[in-house]
């Protein structure tokens, strides 16, 4: 990776809307985490399937966490709605639309195929689904995007708890290491990418360029053609006017 360039400091506004409108690549997301309680709860009315929450409301307000355990609980009873293809289609599509929206043009999706085959869901079920949807996605939205499959693991419980000020992402960045931020589980912990990149450059205090860096990484660090990375990097420094 070439050294990044010492930019010059932006307002913070003007940094937020270099951040937004700047090509980015999202590496760590888990497709059924993009579930949002009211498309979750549209698709339960589908497959006639209850939720254990009155409203999708309700749903959102139960994203107190205390535990791991507690996220899992939420995580598990949102994914024992989708069954079908049309199901994993629709959840893939939401999120690569709102995808589309922050300027991600790089998506490399986790999914779970454990999760849903253990309820009796073919895995070819779960993979059509979410393939027609990165497959609309590229040719209606231009988003490259490909599919990451995980296998579960049960971790010891343990207490958690945020260090937001305290955070190693400014070290890692002045290291030289390649960081990036992206969104995880955005539907229960509320941050997409945009959002996510603005508040860690505001809240730990980064640079201009730290985060033209941390948006330089994302798209070095894909699995894209080197074609294709350099020509979103162009992009990326057409906007931060390197």
């Amino acid at each position: 990776m070439a050294v990044p360039p010492r930019l010059p400091d932006l307002s913070p506004v003007e940094l937020v809307r270099r951040i937004e409108r700047a090509p980015k690549a999202e590496l760590h997301v888990h497709i059924e985490g993009t579930l949002e309680p009211e498309l979750a709860f549209a698709i339960g009315r589908r497959n006639g399937i209850a939720l254990p929450y009155e409203s999708p409301a309700a749903m959102r307000a139960a994203y107190a966490f205390s535990d791991l355990q507690s996220f899992l609980d939420i995580y598990y009873a949102a994914a024992a709605v989708l069954r079908t293809e049309e199901d994993f289609f629709d959840m893939a599509w939401a999120y690569l639309q709102k995808a589309h929206a922050d300027n991600v043009v790089r998506a490399e999706m986790f999914f779970d195929p454990q999760t849903h085959t253990a309820r009796g869901v073919a895995f070819e079920t779960v993979v059509r689904g979410l393939g027609r949807a990165l497959e609309r996605a590229r040719q209606e939205l231009g988003i490259s995007a490909a599919l990451i499959m995980c296998f579960l693991r049960h971790l010891s419980e343990r207490e958690a708890f945020e260090t937001l000020a305290d955070h190693s992402l400014p070290r890692l960045l002045a290291a030289g290491l390649r960081a990036s931020v992206h969104s995880d589980d955005p539907a229960y912990f509320g941050g997409y990418v945009n959002h996510n990149l603005v508040e860690s450059c505001t809240t730990l205090g980064l640079t201009t360029s730290d985060a033209y860096t941390l948006l330089r990484n994302s798209l070095e660090s894909s699995f894209l053609e080197p074609s294709e990375i350099a020509r979103h990097v162009e992009r990326l420094n057409g906007v931060f006017g390197t």
